[in-house]
This record gives structure tokens, C-alpha cells and sequence, in this order.
């Protein structure tokens, strides 16, 4: 069998839900495991944290320069956490065949401090299973590169039976910097797992990664074992990554997360923000949020502590498509990175309350001026309201069985400053 169709069936296996933006190499992989058609890279890998949340795991199948696309939900899910496995399928061209640059996808594994699995012709159901239960034990995204020379290859099939864990989602009673902490220190347990995995082999002088040649293999690529650092000759696929990575250390023991109480203090929306009416009918009608940057993430806090998750700018609608159904997020937001997952979502009919926060500025770096996201969703519909409506507030929201989209217009008081909360 030929790699493409082994890993096609492997991921098919060990995954609940398939997303894809085609491109070579990786193609025919997403034609074969059926795989939904996706806007771009970040809304994909955006519905896979959706599914992640929900408990389910997912794959997103996605060209090298796709990574770029999803680089900020992909960074942000290592501190944020996920539930189900989540498995970043990256198709790199070391040879640039069928793309504009060569670019190197196990980088971004470094970046991202995620396990980076690279299968060879013997480990394509194993690599893949692993790869899913590291997501599941460091509760983060896992990448699973590929490579033409592993695609086009013969293989043996040698199926892995699934094993479906939990990751977590980062303590809510945790500051950022509490999370940045707890994630580093989970960060630095991934170095013994690449050196104990048993997908790596060690019986010669020289050392391939993947698909290379070799008569020792490396498939744990990021974190590089340690065991690979005494090898003189090591060939892969792409750039020198396993090379020039052998002798990376982890980082050392990170101490305690620091807390709110540990700060003494947390932020929450200023005391007249004029969104509190349109928070309490949420709070009080129990809805659970995927929260986004700005000042929609105050809504995972004290004293509303409704949101779930918030994986970055404008990530909020395609990861609430696939959970919660309840994304918050701001006018900013929307139009920086948020408009391609909103269209994304009406074009396929989901579940979903999309509350738009209209307040004609980005106030968490200054109030800097926003343009009217409305001109631009008119083709969605949308509701219009004043947040002191709560009359009309409490007849639109409500989740419904297709899009939906509610702008909540405001103006944000002027001097006004996000209420600091002792602990």
C-alpha cells in the first residue's frame, strides 16, 4: 500500500472529524479520508479545537504554508489547553515541487512547544496513534509531518488500536503568566517521551528521521531524543532540524503556576461598561461562551465566568461552531481574523449565536479607532441592537439551529478603566 492511502486510513481511524485546505503534497490525503473543505487554515484548525472541547478528536490536513495561517490558534492552544486530540497534519515539500517556498513545518513545533511525530514506512497507523495520545497527554495540538518521500512510498501496514485519553483545559483560577508556567513545565516532561517512545530505533551509526535512511530512526522529532545526540551522520528530509537540535535541553522545573489570589488581584469589564446588561441575560440563561481576544475574554472571568476557552484573535466563531455554539467577540476582532470563520459557518448552515460586541474600538490596547463591521456581514443578516435594549436583548438571544449573528452596539465611556478585582 502506498503511504498516502495507509495514513488516509489511519487518520480516518483514529480521528472523529477530518478538515482539510488542499494543497501539495497532502491533497489526495484529505480527498481520501473525506475531509471537510475548509475557508483557510485557522478556521480548520479552529473547528478542531471546537471538536476538542466537545470531547472529540479531529485532524486538520493542511499544506506547509498552512501552518502560517493557523500559527496564532496553534501557539495559543498550548497555553489554553484542549480535551480531545487534536492532530495538525502538515504536508512539507523539502524539494518544492508543488509549492512556493520549502519551508519546514518541524520549526513550528519548536515554536509551539508541540510533539512533532514524522512516521517512516513502518509507523504510519503507530505514528499517527501516538501523535493523538500526545495530544491528549500534554493537552495540546500534535503535528504529524509528511514528506513526498513517505506519501509516495510503499509501506507496511501495521494498524494501532486506538486509545483515546483527555487532555485539560488550563485552571481557570490561573493568571497568563500561571498558564505560560504550567504549559512549560508540561513542555518540559515531552523530552522524556520522545526519548522512551517506541518508535524510534537505535541499532546503527547513522540516524535518519522519518522516511530518511538510516539504520537508526528518529520519529519523535520534536522534542529530538536525547539518545540522537551522539550520532555524527543524520539525514532527513528538509532542513537540518534533527541536527542541529540534538543537544537541546528541556527547561527546567517551573515552580508553582501563579494564581489570581497568588497576584492578589485579577481585571474584569470596567464598573459602567455598557455590555453588563447584555452579559447578565447570558449569565442568567446559563450559556456557556467561546470568549475571543479583547474584552470578550473578561467573559471566562469573575463575575460572569461563562466562557470555556478563548484561543486568540477572532477565533472564537469557528471554535464555538463545533462546541459550544456561543461565540462573543468584539468589533475588532471580527475584522482582523474573524470574518473568514463567520463566512465559513453561514456557507455550511451551523449552530450558531455569533454576538458581535460593536463598540467602534479597540479597547484593550487604547481605544484606537474600529471601522463598522456591519457593511461588511450584511450578507449575514445580522440583528441590530443597542446594548441598553434589554428588552430586544432578551428576545434575540437564544441559540438557534442555523447562523445567527447579533451586533450589540455601545459606546465605551470615556476614562473609563477595566475594574481591578481583589482577591
Amino acid at each position: 500500500m502506498k503511504g498516502v492511502g495507509a495514513l488516509a486510513a489511519a487518520i480516518s481511524a483514529g480521528t472523529d472529524r477530518q478538515y482539510t485546505v488542499p494543497g501539495f503534497p497532502v491533497t489526495e490525503l484529505g480527498t481520501l479520508t473525506r475531509a471537510e473543505f475548509v475557508i483557510n487554515e485557522k478556521t480548520a484548525l479552529e473547528y478542531a479545537l471546537g471538536d476538542s472541547l466537545a470531547g472529540r478528536r479531529a485532524a486538520v490536513i493542511i499544506k506547509n504554508v498552512g501552518v502560517n495561517a493557523c500559527a496564532d490558534p496553534l501557539v495559543q492552544a498550548t497555553v489554553q489547553g484542549i480535551r480531545g486530540g487534536v492532530l495538525l497534519v502538515v504536508g512539507d515539500d523539502p524539494e518544492s515541487k508543488g509549492s512556493q517556498t520549502a519551508q519546514d513545518s518541524r520549526y513550528y513545533g519548536e515554536l509551539a512547544e508541540i510533539p512533532v511525530i514524522e512516521p517512516d514506512e513502518t509507523t504510519c497507523f503507530a505514528g499517527v496513534e501516538a501523535a493523538l495520545t500526545a495530544s491528549e497527554t500534554f493537552s495540546r495540538v500534535a503535528m504529524l509531518r509528511l514528506t513526498p518521500q513517505l506519501l509516495d512510498a510503499e509501506v507496511t501496514v501495521i494498524p494501532a488500536l486506538r486509545n483515546e485519553g483527555m487532555g485539560r483545559l488550563a485552571d481557570r483560577s490561573w493568571t497568563m503568566h500561571g498558564r505560560v508556567t504550567a504549559a512549560a513545565e508540561i513542555s518540559r516532561t515531552m523530552f522524556a517521551w520522545s526519548d522512551a517512545s517506541p518508535l524510534n530505533r537505535w541499532k546503527g551509526d547513522t540516524l535518519g528521521a522519518g522516511p530518511a535512511p538510516g539504520d537508526s530512526r528518529v520519529v519523535t522529532v520534536n522534542p529530538v531524543p536525547a539518545r540522537a545526540a551522539p550520532f555524527h551522520e543524520v539525514k532527513e528530509y528538509g532542513r537540518s532540524f534533527v541536527r542541529d537540535h540534538r543537544a537541546i535541553l528541556p527547561p527546567g522545573p517551573q515552580g508553582r503556576p501563579e494564581s489570581q489570589k497568588d497576584r492578589g488581584f485579577g481585571r474584569t469589564f470596567c464598573l459602567d461598561c455598557p455590555y453588563r446588561p447584555l452579559l447578565d441575560i447570558l449569565k442568567g440563561r446559563d450559556m456557556h461562551l467561546i470568549c475571543d481576544a479583547g474584552c470578550s475574554v473578561f467573559g471566562l472571568k469573575p463575575p460572569y465566568g461563562l466562557g470555556v476557552a478563548s484561543y486568540g484573535m477572532g477565533s472564537s466563531i469557528a471554535v464555538a461552531a463545533r462546541s459550544t455554539h456561543v461565540a462573543l467577540i468584539g468589533d475588532y476582532a471580527l475584522l482582523h481574523s474573524g470574518l473568514n470563520a463567520l463566512i465559513d459557518v453561514y456557507e455550511k448552515g451551523l449552530p450558531l449565536l455569533c454576538i458581535v460586541m460593536k463598540n467602534h474600538c479597540a479597547a484593550m490596547t487604547g481605544g484606537q479607532k474600529v471601522s463598522d463591521p456591519v457593511p461588511y456581514i450584511r450578507w449575514a443578516d445580522p440583528v441590530l441592537c443597542h446594548a441598553n435594549d434589554e428588552r430586544r436583548l432578551h428576545e434575540v438571544i437564544h441559540i438557534p439551529d442555523a447562523p445567527k449573528t447579533i451586533v450589540v452596539e455601545a459606546e465605551c465611556p470615556k476614562g473609563a478603566h477595566h475594574e481591578t478585582v481583589e482577591y
